[in-house]
């Protein structure tokens, strides 16, 4: 643990923390163990932990050192429950593309969670059904008691799961049209970006923010202009990552690029 204290502490003036890493590794190894206190924090107390995950580059790394505190040090997530934040629509999940398959192959299907516990939005649903659809998928996070914790990257139009400009603070799950920038940045993953979907179903503002604690997280000089805005903005349904300033539990995780652009 001593390597994930090499950080430069910074706090917010909205008296949120922020600490920058050198490392991209160190600063994911950070994040994966305080999931991981969380989760052993609720199996000595016989709970189950909410964990609510996010999908993208940036998250990649923390799911690796998820799958290896599993591996080699013991790591149940028998007692875990989890939602994801989005997914696109209209997606088949055996897609390449689709956010269940890269769930699985960076980390589900690396551990010993109960499938049954796994929470992703549906890409296959018919339109008329999804409204419902998402009223569920928030009950179910109520039922079990709200998020312990939501991991977050951002996008480059200040998205926080797919909450693009536009979306207001009060908004819940639902199906969202995605912005051009969004797309054009998802073009390689499908091959054109005539092949990206236009539309996602994605946790809403207030689902999000309503989780117990917030981690952001963003590694890379493509971020830094789109998080000085998010952390140094006005709060604005123009930039939906500045609704976070109004949250005292949230942490943000950068890498020194990412954060290249920050008042000091």
């Amino acid at each position: 643990m001593s390597e994930l204290l090499k950080t430069q502490e910074i706090i917010y003036s909205k008296g949120n923390a922020i600490k920058v890493y050198t490392d991209k590794d160190i600063a994911s190894a950070y994040v994966a163990e305080r999931i991981a206190k969380i989760i052993k924090g609720k199996q000595s107390t016989g709970e189950r932990a909410v964990i609510g995950l996010a999908t993208g580059s940036t998250p990649k790394g923390v799911y690796k050192e998820l799958v290896r505190l599993h591996k080699d040090e013991g790591l149940s997530f028998r007692n875990v429950s989890t939602f994801n934040l989005d997914e696109y629509y209209p997606i088949l999940p055996i897609d390449d593309q689709s956010y269940v398959s890269f769930m699985k192959n960076n980390l589900f299907n690396h551990i010993d969670i109960d499938s049954d516990y796994v929470h992703i939005p549906d890409g296959t649903l018919s339109i008329e059904g999804i409204q419902a659809y998402c009223d569920l998928y928030e009950q179910k996070i109520v039922d079990f008691g709200g998020l312990d914790i939501q991991l977050l990257g951002i996008g480059r139009t200040g998205h926080i799961g797919f909450n693009e400009p536009g979306a207001v603070s009060d908004s819940r799950t639902r199906l969202v049209t995605l912005n051009d920038i969004t797309r054009e940045d998802a073009k390689d993953d499908f091959g054109g970006k005539e092949k990206v979907p236009t539309q996602a179903i994605t946790m809403g503002v207030q689902t999000i923010t309503q989780a117990k604690e917030v981690i952001l997280m963003a590694l890379s000089s493509r971020k830094a202009e789109i998080i000085k805005k998010a952390l140094e903005g006005e709060v604005s349904a123009d930039i939906p990552a500045t609704f976070l300033q109004r949250l005292s539990n949230v942490e943000y995780i950068l890498d020194s690029e990412a954060a290249s652009l920050l008042s000091k």
